[in-house]
């Protein structure tokens, strides 16, 4: 029997060289393979979409259609979180100069009644463009409102803790239900913009598994069969947790879903029962 010659100084032969290769080079193909198989399952997951009928048979013999919400459709139009945004901003400008983050207190107003513009004028009528820069400018405006309220709110709930803030009832009562108002708002603007991937997604029927459960999604024989969520339905979901403290009708299913309800929750209970037990104190 021959022995395999060892090369001088420890140094790996050929075939050394190659078993030293092997394990890196088949994780590589693993890794390819993998990609492969996702890409596919994801470009058969877009061409089913595609091709799913309109409707379905259902046990009796009758077609059932397929409900909006599950489908591509054109997309919900502007005016309802147009309005709504408006209505956010516009509470900002007669709040008091200790409650706002930047001075004057018309500078950030105005700094998202311009991203506001810009987002109307770029797409003014129906949310169905895919677009990056429409994107991150819906989500920047949303993020400076939310900063803005969340300072807010934090100034006010530091000021009447210390005793500093809310020295009459009525401009304090005021300034908490504009907060407050903000809040529902701001809320509901991250919810329409993250459940199924934001209003384009929804359109496109490009996410399968929704954030949230809405009534007519569990029960799809009290709505039309054209009915999917627009901002109006995020709007009353973000005012019902705001109220009630908890969900009411509409079921949080996702994680991030319930975390943003739980946060929503306790600014709201914080906000009113501080400002509530407040101006009851001064009006006694």
């Amino acid at each position: 029997m021959s022995v395999p010659e060892s090369h001088e100084g420890g140094e790996p032969g050929p075939r050394d060289a190659d078993d030293e290769e092997r394990p890196g080079s088949q994780d590589g193909e693993g890794a390819r393979i993998l990609a492969g198989v996702s890409a596919l399952h994801k470009r058969l997951g877009e061409l089913e979409r595609l091709v799913a009928p309109a409707s379905r048979v259902v046990p009796d013999g009758r077609e059932e259609p397929t409900p909006a919400w599950k489908r591509v459709t054109q997309g919900e139009p502007r005016w309802q979180v147009a309005i709504a945004t408006a209505v956010a901003i516009s509470p900002q400008f007669p709040l008091s100069g200790r409650l706002v983050l930047l001075r004057p207190n018309w500078l950030l107003p105005a700094l998202q009644a311009l991203l506001f513009v810009g987002l109307v004028v770029v797409n003014p009528r129906r949310i169905n463009r895919e677009s990056r820069a429409i994107r991150a400018l819906s989500l920047t405006l949303a993020g400076i409102l939310s900063l803005a309220n969340a300072w807010s709110v934090g100034r006010l709930v530091a000021g009447l803790v210390r005793g500093t803030e809310g020295s009459t009832a009525g401009p304090l009562l005021v300034s908490g239900g504009a907060i407050w108002l903000t809040n529902v708002i701001v809320f509901a603007l991250w919810y329409w913009e993250f459940d199924r991937g934001g209003p384009v997604a929804r359109a496109n029927a490009s996410h399968i598994y929704p954030d949230f459960q809405f009534v007519q999604m569990a029960n799809p024989e009290l709505a039309p069969e054209h009915w999917e969520p627009a901002f109006g339905d995020y709007l009353y979901l973000s005012f019902t947790n705001a109220a009630a403290f908890s969900p009411t009708d509409v079921m949080p299913l996702s994680r991030w879903a319930k975390t943003a309800m739980l946060l929503q929750s306790a600014v709201s209970i914080v906000t009113v029962v501080l400002v509530l037990a407040r101006a009851v104190n001064i009006l006694k």
